[in-house]
């Protein structure tokens, strides 16, 4: 596994930890710190990782927003939490982190829904990914 991709998983199992809420700056350093202490992980997709928490939690309302207007006939309380957290990551992906190709976003988000999501997940990942990625111009 490459260390981006580990890098995606770990800020996926931390985003999911910090779900619920507004999580201030001193909640997410506080998951980050918690992460690593009880998962060390890849060290080498630890940087990427620490980038993609703070970074998805710290524009999540804008996030949100996005991911609201491209998913139509689902709420965002009402998606899995892994699926919701699996946008925020993608969606945080697409809009910051221009060095990633769209495809590559999209493809290893889709994977993160199939090894964690439900049967439909990766689907439904893909579709609203796809159209935020559009309205971004990715």
């Amino acid at each position: 596994m490459g260390a981006r991709t580990s890098g995606r998983e770990a800020a996926l199992q931390a985003l999911y930890a910090l779900d619920g809420g507004s999580p201030s700056r001193d909640d997410v350093e506080r998951a980050i710190k918690d992460y690593w202490r009880e998962l060390p992980g890849d060290v080498e997709g630890r940087e990427y990782a620490d980038v993609l928490i703070r970074g998805a939690a710290g524009a999540r309302d804008l996030v949100d927003g996005l991911i609201k207007g491209a998913s139509r006939h689902w709420r965002l309380e009402r998606m899995a939490r892994v699926d919701r957290n699996i946008l925020r990551l993608g969606v945080f992906e697409l809009r910051d982190c221009r060095d990633v190709p769209r495809a590559v976003v999209i493809d290893e988000a889709v994977e993160l829904a199939k090894r964690y999501g439900a049967e439909g997940s990766s689907v439904f990942v893909n579709g609203v990914l796809d159209r935020i990625a559009d309205d971004l111009k990715r």
